[in-house]
């Protein structure tokens, strides 16, 4: 378990936004990896997300079994096989995205930080406008208030220039914009791999450390090395 830092409680969570674009596998990487590192987790699924999620993977998260839909799900990997990962969500929080009242909505409420992933173009214009119309994009905006790590995995192509200018907001704003595009330099041979990446460089841009993905080393040809 990491150490307790000054101004954090024995549980100070990252915060996970997952909105209603395509990627569920990217969401279900990021919270597989927070979790392996020993962080604690408040998660927010959006409305639109669910029925993403129902659409890639058959799954319905219904905030009643939402622990008995989560353990479905980032048990499955990305190619859809139940049973991949072994999963322990003792760590996780979870807050229905119509909760305005959550503990995410105030920036008294302690957090690390929030990740939005993947991140529509819905939620960004959300956040850059200030719209707060739902629990993700509160808490997202008190992230930025409060100075917190604000990481969005847009997940959209192309992108337009109303959409690029939100994602420039963000950054103005100090958040960490990282598309998911994934890289083939690690030597991916399965889609899990891709998906990792994507989830690595967002887990980078936290500041939290994983080993989902083989890092740049400044020698051509590792990537086919592994591959072969």
């Amino acid at each position: 378990m990491n150490p307790v830092k000054p101004g954090e409680t024995p549980r100070t969570p990252w915060i996970v936004g997952v909105s209603g674009a395509s990627g569920t596998p990217y969401a279900a990487a990021v919270l597989r990896a927070l979790l392996a590192a020993g962080e604690s987790v408040d998660l927010v699924v959006s409305r639109a997300s669910r029925l993403t999620l129902l659409d890639e993977t058959g799954i319905s998260f219904r905030d009643a079994h939402w622990r008995d839909d989560l353990r479905e799900w980032l048990s499955r990997g990305a190619d859809g096989k139940p049973e991949t990962f072994a999963v322990e969500l003792d760590a996780v929080r979870h807050w229905s995205a119509g909760d305005l009242a959550a503990g995410p909505s105030s920036g008294s409420y302690p957090t690390k930080g929030m990740l939005i992933v993947p991140a529509s173009t819905a939620s960004v214009a959300g956040v850059a406008l200030g719209l707060s119309k739902d629990l993700l994009q509160r808490a997202a905006s008190v992230t930025l208030k409060e100075g917190r790590p604000l990481v969005v995995a847009v997940r959209e192509t192309p992108l337009n220039g109303q959409t690029l200018r939100h994602l420039v907001t963000l950054d103005d704003a100090g958040a960490h914009v990282v598309p998911a595009s994934p890289a083939f330099y690690a030597g991916a041979t399965h889609i899990q791999d891709l998906v990792d990446f994507v989830a690595g460089r967002v887990l980078d841009a936290a500041g939290v450390p994983h080993r989902l993905y083989r890092r740049w080393q400044g020698e051509l040809g590792g990537g086919s090395h592994r591959a072969g």
